[in-house]
């Protein structure tokens, strides 16, 4: 490499990322492609995955949109034989898609406490167990599965199915972490506060309630998709933490204690 080229650590690698039409799934998307990764961007809005993709593409990178649905936990393996492939294999999984309900626990109804299973441990088990053969092929890979500070958080209230959910799927990380490492697979977790379209809306919608939650936060801010979220993923799945797993990494400026 000449002093006139640009190091791309992720050069070569294949990176799905869920959820991958706006928010923090679009920001971690961008981050790879700008270290050079090829992206299979996953979600469920075609237009909005369209749109990504041409971002992404300008950041010089290659990206193909993948219409999915990831509480039809079935079709999960078809997607990755999909961009399997379109791509010749693939080196990074993100499992950032979730959808789910908040309110008190007599508030909700048993499909609205399924439904966030289905879409986190469920769906990502789906994508993990789909990967796993890939990623061996290839003499390894890194899977990062997004999870949320309100699991520890001081009071959980209207947070009950939503921290139950990436509980689970905090403790299924762990144990892929331990169970592949022979295989040269590393699988981490991030708890990140992001400043994504739902959050956004509710911020206008709540001013007030915004502005106690940030004061909550050492550094006094919400974190940007791409600059602090999709940074530091990138930097996970790259060479210089390649002794890191089964970890998880709180991305919310300091707020949560997870001891």
């Amino acid at each position: 490499m000449s002093e006139t080229d640009e190091y791309r650590p992720l050069t070569g690698k294949v990176a799905i990322v869920t959820g991958a039409g706006q928010g923090v799934g679009l920001g971690i998307a961008l981050a790879l492609a700008s270290d050079g990764a090829t992206v299979a961007a996953l979600g469920r809005t075609p237009a909005r995955l369209a749109d990504a993709c041409a971002e992404i593409r300008a950041r010089g990178a290659v990206a193909s949109p993948f219409t999915c649905d990831v509480a039809d936990t079935a079709a999960i393996p078809g997607v990755v034989e999909d961009v399997v492939a379109e791509f010749g294999g693939v080196d990074i999984l993100v499992n950032n898609a979730y959808s789910g309900v908040y309110g008190p626990l007599l508030s909700l109804s048993e499909k609205d406490f399924r439904l966030g299973f289905e879409t986190a441990p469920f769906a990502a088990f789906a994508f993990m167990k789909a990967v796993h053969p890939h990623f061996k092929a290839r003499g390894g890979g890194d899977i990062v599965n997004l999870v949320t500070s309100a699991m520890v958080r001081w009071d959980p209230t209207t947070y009950a199915g939503y921290a139950a959910a990436k509980q689970a799927l905090r403790s299924l990380t762990r144990t892929a972490a331990v169970e592949w490492a022979p295989d040269g697979i590393r699988a981490n977790s991030i708890a990140p506060h992001a400043l994504s379209p739902g959050l956004e809306r509710w911020t206008k919608q709540h001013p007030e309630e915004a502005e106690a939650f940030v004061a909550t936060i050492p550094m006094r801010r919400i974190g940007d998709p791409e600059r602090d979220i999709g940074r530091a993923v990138a930097a996970l799945v790259g060479p210089d933490l390649r002794y890191l797993t089964g970890a998880t990494l709180p991305l919310d400026g300091g707020q949560a204690f997870f001891g």
